[in-house]
């Protein structure tokens, strides 16, 4: 099966969990986006990584890191392997020099190991094609929201009623609009429609 590699586009804070973050990861060959909603631990490990700022006291991620160096272990990719249910699920591919091992992993550890480690992160097509949000290239610049959505907080909108063309309109602009937490509820009622 052909791994897709992937990038860290970006974190944001998420508006409907308290104490969450949005993972933006995109494919590096495509349009292709992958929203990944994890705790607020993890996400300050990958910020403070991305940052390279330097800590007084180790993080967990950075004992991890100076234990595998100290016993010859690097970890050589993280590939998304799984999603179900709204969870995503992730394996570090690891080696010694002579053995080769995958270890799963939550995916936001394994995302914070794999800029310690420097090393890729992939997943697969049927993955994408599950989870992942199309952003256009050629998207309209100025597109006109539901005013009525706005009045009511986030996780108060059900989409069930919801035409799937109305959906996909809505979830084209909850992207143009950064809106990727909802983007990704608009997508797994779309999902779940399939």
């Amino acid at each position: 099966m052909e791994k897709i590699r992937l990038d860290i586009i970006g974190m944001s804070y998420s508006q409907s969990q308290s104490g969450a973050y949005a993972l933006i990861l995109g494919e590096r060959d495509g349009n292709r986006r992958l929203p990944i909603i994890i705790g607020g631990f993890e996400a300050q490990s990958i910020a403070i990584e991305l940052e390279k700022i330097k800590t007084p006291r180790p993080l967990t991620h950075d004992l991890f890191k100076t234990f595998a160096d100290t016993y010859h272990i690097e970890v050589t990719e993280v590939v998304i392997n799984k999603f179900s249910e709204g969870v995503f699920y992730a394996k570090l591919v690891c080696t010694d020099g002579q053995k080769t091992a995958e270890v799963d992993s939550r995916t936001s550890d394994a995302i914070a190991l794999a800029l310690r480690f420097s090393c890729p992160v992939y997943t697969y097509e049927s993955i994408m094609s599950a989870a992942g949000i199309l952003i256009e290239e050629e998207a309209e610049l100025l597109k006109q929201e539901d005013p009525a959505e706005d009045d009511f907080p986030e996780e108060f909108i059900s989409y069930a009623d919801t035409s799937p063309d109305d959906l996909k309109e809505m979830l084209q602009s909850a992207i143009e609009n950064e809106e990727y937490e909802k983007a990704s509820k608009i997508r797994d009622e779309l999902n779940k429609r399939r």
